[in-house]
């Protein structure tokens, strides 16, 4: 049988531990991939089912990978049933449905997978629903959940899972355990930074507003000016351009870091820092924000 796993990058420790789980037949009732967007979470997820539903693996098994086998069943957030456009949320009524459907007879397979997609979209109400279900799991079922932060879930849920940590995916030519400097979220968050330089208070606020109380937007933008002060600490050290996350902006780079005394980027790489242990002790995110804005265009006071 060939490897159902071969496709997966960078992730040795969570795919070593499927494959022995596989081979040994001690695969946990839940498990819980927790990692970043990008990380190989949900194609790991599929793969796990593939080996699960189709052990000799042939067509049964590239259906499953598609998540189109019959007893591999994808649960992702929806609008309100009165709201189609309405916020996406995992509901009650997702958990009731997997409950439902986690009581047949598997309809090809000796298992059935259910692999929950967007886990942290879990409503108040709903993880407490689920509860039931992982501490008396239908027989011949796994449940994999699919999140970014183990933060997301309670520890209720958690406990009753075993937990996989993915690694963050990196960009051909990046640089190993750091973050891409691609994508929307980053360019935001630089922008933020030049306008809260250059027009102050007003452009502060107008991107406090923006973050309103979404948590992942103020992480996002916190961790893109750490990475941002990191490489104006590489540069005013003398450090190889080549070891910056953003070193598509080396002109920028260049222009900051010398305009920015050696001590002025420390202090915003621990107002950064302050930021981050903030918002992890559920501070306010746009406050956070507003905060550390203030902080990075006045020279990190």
């Amino acid at each position: 049988m060939s490897d159902p796993f071969a496709e997966i990058r960078g992730q040795d420790a969570a795919v070593d531990l499927l494959r022995r789980a596989l081979a040994t037949g001690h695969v946990a009732h839940a498990y819980a991939f927790v990692g970043p967007t990008g990380s190989g979470r949900k194609t790991t997820a599929l793969a796990l089912a593939g080996a699960l539903v189709a052990p000799a693996g042939g067509r049964a098994a590239a259906r499953a990978a598609r998540g189109v086998h019959p007893d591999v069943h994808l649960i992702a957030p929806t609008p309100p049933e009165d709201k189609p456009k309405g916020p996406l949320a995992l509901r009650i009524e997702n958990i009731r449905e997997l409950e439902r459907l986690a009581s047949l007879r598997p309809a090809e397979a000796a298992v059935k997978v259910f692999i929950v997609d967007d886990a942290d979209r879990m409503t108040a109400a709903t993880p407490q629903a689920f509860l039931k279900t992982l501490e008396e799991p239908p027989a011949h079922t796994v449940i994999v959940l699919i999140l970014t932060q183990l933060r997301a879930l309670p520890a209720t849920v958690l406990s009753r899972c075993q937990v996989l940590r993915f690694l963050p995916a990196v960009p051909e030519g990046g640089l190993a355990l750091l973050p891409g400097a691609a994508g929307e979220e980053r360019e935001r968050a630089l922008r933020w930074l030049e306008e809260a330089r250059a027009r102050g208070g007003e452009a502060i606020l107008r991107s406090g507003e923006a973050v309103g109380r979404d948590r992942d937007i103020a992480e996002s933008a916190v961790e893109t000016w750490w990475l941002w002060y990191r490489d104006l600490l590489c540069g005013r050290a003398g450090g190889d351009p080549a070891l910056a996350v953003f070193r598509d902006r080396a002109t920028l780079l260049a222009e900051r870091s010398a305009a920015l005394s050696l001590p002025e980027i420390v202090k915003g790489l621990r107002a950064c820092r302050e930021a981050w242990q903030a918002l992890q002790g559920h501070v306010s995110p746009r406050l956070t924000v507003e905060v550390l804005l203030s902080r990075l265009a006045h020279g990190a006071a």
